[in-house]
């Protein structure tokens, strides 16, 4: 079916109230998808979540090393990006040198990094504690007011923000509060907005998968914020973990993958606040004309 007419569909079922009810998505025979607040037969309630997600239990480890007289605590971080680390020890028996007092540490990128040595009073015992590892992407970055303007992600259009900041459904929470969705046929060709380095790629999900974001990547900027473009096709990123990257330049193809409601881009910035990472507020370089915005129930 045509971007257009899907469009017009969905600004025609969404345009009134819809925080009220669950929204349905319809598919006849035809293939003409339908978006409304009526149940009908073969009809499914659509889902809203589309957090970016926060891959980093694999890529940072804490790695015991036992030596003579103690351990040493050291954390690996296998990812391409500086990482904020919080290490809890309790249950401490047979170990000094530390208490239970959080440990915090920002690791560089491609690390390893001592974060503690457990001394122990006693050689000839064990010494036992019980560890707790919370990870965070980046480092921390200050409240600021940036003045960049993001040219435009895609090639192509003129396409429509079909839900803006602050959507009722998928952006309320702190990771996607000022997220903004274009819709956009699949296979659309996605550029990098803003100069960085790749530092997470997703690249093999399709369909929903197993995570909300579908394929994405994930760019880091000189000021510590990220940019991440989510749903994108399967097998179409461009770019690899590690690479530096530039504005305008070619990063994969749009897509409708992951918890996604139909084909669109998903474009969010994030900073690391110290204590979760947030989406901020950001502007584009040129106006996007928007939809009836069906996640807040009205134009």
């Amino acid at each position: 079916m045509p971007l257009a007419r899907h469009l017009l569909l969905l600004s025609l079922a969404l345009a009134g109230p819809a925080l009220a009810a669950p929204i349905y998505k319809y598919v006849d025979a035809n293939g003409v998808v339908t978006y409304t607040d009526k149940a009908q037969k073969g009809a499914k309630v659509m889902t809203f979540s589309d957090d970016p997600i926060e891959r980093l239990d694999q890529r940072v480890k804490l790695q015991p090393r036992h030596y003579a007289g103690g351990t040493v605590l050291e954390v690996r971080n296998d990812s391409f990006l500086p990482v904020t680390v919080t290490l809890r020890l309790s249950a401490l028996q047979n170990v000094s040198g530390v208490g239970e007092a959080p440990i915090r540490k920002v690791l560089p990128a491609r690390s390893l990094t001592r974060l503690a040595t457990l001394i122990a009073p006693d050689p000839s015992r064990p010494q036992r504690y019980t560890p707790q590892l919370t990870t965070l992407m980046g480092s921390a970055t200050p409240v600021f007011a940036s003045g960049f303007a993001y040219p435009l992600p895609w090639l192509g259009g003129p396409f429509n923000v079909s839900q803006g900041a602050g959507g009722g459904f998928s952006h309320n929470t702190p990771k996607s509060r000022y997220a903004v969705d274009i819709a956009m046929p699949e296979g659309t060709p996605i550029v990098v907005s803003r100069a960085g380095q790749v530092v997470e790629v997703e690249n093999a999900q399709d369909g929903r998968g197993n995570h909300p974001s579908g394929n994405f990547v994930r760019i880091l900027h000189d000021d510590g914020t990220m940019s991440v473009y989510l749903h994108l096709q399967r097998g179409s990123i461009k770019v690899t973990e590690g690479q530096w990257v530039r504005t305008g330049q070619a990063l994969a193809a749009s897509g409708n993958t992951g918890r996604s409601t139909g084909p669109h881009l998903h474009f969010v910035v994030q900073r690391n606040t110290g204590e979760a990472v947030e989406s901020i507020p950001f502007r584009f370089a040129q106006a996007v004309d928007s939809l009836p915005n069906f996640a807040v129930g009205g134009p």
